[in-house]
């Protein structure tokens, strides 16, 4: 299981990777194995801005629905079109061409509350 150093976490399974005042985000390697085969995103927020741990949309597998949970408050900027034609790039690059969003985060310090790599690889039991 691939959870990289550099990034952030969350208990819901969400990785963070912030860029000054923007952060990109998507769905851990443990979370897209657990839920199989991705065949729809549904982001519905962009341009809104939202709340920590505030639902930002949902993510579609063959047998399952989850709710995607934001990491910081902030406005929802971008979410990566390509994963529209392609929903399976969250299972091939879940870190890589298979982020999510792109958020401009309205409190920095939010992210300082978030598990580091090291913190959710004892989450998962990896």
């Amino acid at each position: 299981m691939n959870i990289p150093a550099e990034l952030k976490y969350t208990k819901d399974h969400e990785w963070i990777r912030v860029e000054g005042e923007e952060a990109v985000i998507g769905i851990t390697d443990f979370a897209q194995g657990e839920l199989g085969d991705i065949v729809f995103i549904d982001i519905d927020t962009e341009g809104e801005t939202l709340g920590k741990e505030e639902v930002f949309g949902s993510i579609e597998a063959v047998k399952t629905v989850s709710d995607l949970f934001l990491p910081v408050s902030g406005e929802i900027l971008e979410f990566n079109a390509a994963l529209e034609g392609a929903p399976e790039l969250v299972n091939q690059d879940p870190y890589g061409e298979g982020w999510i969003i792109k958020v401009k985060m309205t409190n920095i310090e939010d992210a300082d509350d978030l598990l580091s790599a090291e913190a959710y690889t004892e989450l998962v039991g990896a």
